[in-house]
């Protein structure tokens, strides 16, 4: 009898197990993805039940729990997470005392991918400074409509884009934006006049220089006269590519750049991970998806100024990387490089990002080796995204009952002239039926 009752329950399981993987191959994959999810929300939660609410509060956290791990590799150089906390630190008593910003302030940051971008970043939220990320590649009509758009009181300037903006940031002076320089001198050409700037005189109007005063700073965050954060207010301007005329600011809450910090977390990244970042800092798949990844987890990011093909896996021996972010057509660009030694000997496991084709994610896992991909989707504007966590090739993300249980939302019909959803006569939107969606656009809910 006993024996009976253990084989029908085994040809039981065994069908159940059958039928699941015909109708719903990933059933244990949507599920551990859920659990992850799970997870993740409630260390959220309890993080903001002890006052960790926002993205600055969340590295401040870290640089108090993990002061000496290393948090930005860059080049010879090494901060930890309390080295960059206390160098934002500094920066802020600079740019309060030395250029008056103050709380309620939007300031905008022009500068390429470096350590200092992300400590100017910082000490600007500790004074309570809305910032607006600018593309580096900016021309000077984009770069005045990009300020003025936003409202920004001050720009913050990098020592080496300085050359390339000499004329423009000249006009801004006149219109009566305050410039920064991030640099112990600025040399600014006007009508064949060659001028440096020093920290205690400027015979420029409104340019002042920041690294020369770092030194005598203070290293202690600066006290802030401010009601506590609110967590739908503005925390960033983040500008479009301006493909289709000039950039556009879109706002980023405190909220939602919270949430974009579980982002490697939930491709499968650890605090032991170094991840490789060569995306510009501007654009918000570095600065909040990989930072703040980081941040959130507690690894240390490999910081790359401009990305290089024919450097990329010299890189990722050298640094040890294991986790990298890519966007577009970079992981292209690698397939297309010739092959090199470097290219079978890294210990990277991740690759996580957005837009990746599935021919080129064919033959990126056909030769570089087993490195699971987690290709994701969201947009700058949106309020929801998607990641592939399945070995699938090709989904930019998958929809499953289970997430469905965290976050309710619909895929609805769009007329793909006015992206305006399509209604019935009454009024209601139409849901996208299965497969649908090859023929033209989605609205997301």
């Amino acid at each position: 009898m006993m024996s009976w009752a253990i084989g029908t329950l085994a040809v039981g399981i065994a069908t159940l197990l059958l039928v699941q993987r015909k109708f719903y191959p990933y059933f244990w994959e949507d599920l551990l993805y859920y659990a992850r999810v799970r997870r993740v929300g409630k260390a959220m939660m309890a993080r903001m039940k002890r006052g960790v609410v926002t993205y600055l509060q969340c590295f401040e956290l870290q640089a108090r729990n993990n002061p000496q791990k290393p948090f930005i590799v860059f080049e010879d150089q090494m901060l930890s997470y309390r080295d960059a906390d206390v160098r934002s630190n500094r920066f802020a008593d600079v740019l309060r005392s030395h250029c008056g910003l103050k709380h309620g302030d939007i300031v905008a940051l022009l500068m390429n991918n470096e350590p200092d971008f992300i400590c100017v970043w910082f000490g600007l939220c500790k004074l309570g400074c809305e910032v607006a990320f600018l593309n580096f590649n900016i021309k000077s009509q984009s770069l005045q409509h990009c300020l003025h758009s936003c409202g920004a009181k001050a720009l913050v300037v990098g020592s080496d884009l300085m050359a390339s903006l000499e004329e423009v940031l000249l006009t801004l002076m006149d219109s009566g934006i305050d410039v920064c320089v991030v640099a112990e001198r600025s040399s600014l050409k006007d009508s064949g006049i060659d001028v440096c700037v020093a920290a205690e005189r400027s015979s420029l109007k409104n340019i002042r220089t920041l690294l020369d005063q770092l030194d005598s700073a203070s290293p202690e965050k600066p006290v802030v006269d401010a009601p506590p954060p609110n967590l739908m207010a503005n925390f960033l301007f983040i500008f479009t590519s301006g493909t289709t005329g000039l950039p556009k600011a879109a706002r980023i809450s405190h909220i939602k750049a919270v949430m974009c910090m579980a982002f490697l977390r939930l491709c499968g990244a650890c605090a032991s991970d170094r991840v490789y970042l060569t995306l510009p800092l501007y654009h918000m798949s570095a600065s909040l998806l990989g930072i703040g990844g980081c941040i959130e987890l507690g690894a240390t990011c490999v910081l790359k100024r401009k990305f290089s093909a024919s450097q990329f896996w010299k890189d990722c021996l050298k640094y040890d990387i294991t986790v990298f972010q890519y966007i577009g057509e970079l992981c292209r660009y690698l397939v297309n490089q010739p092959k090199t030694a470097e290219e079978a000997s890294h210990k990277v496991r991740l690759a996580a990002g957005s837009g990746l084709r599935a021919d080129v994610w064919n033959e990126f896992v056909r030769r570089f080796g087993k490195i699971q991909i987690r290709e994701a989707y969201g947009l700058t504007e949106a309020s929801i995204g998607f990641v592939n966590y399945t070995d699938e090739i090709g989904p930019i993300g998958r929809a499953s009952f289970f997430n469905k249980l965290s976050l309710p939302f619909e895929f609805l019909k769009c007329d793909p002239q006015t992206y305006e959803p399509i209604r019935t006569d009454s009024g209601h939107c139409i849901k996208v039926s299965k497969g649908e969606g090859k023929q033209g656009y989605w609205w997301l809910q």
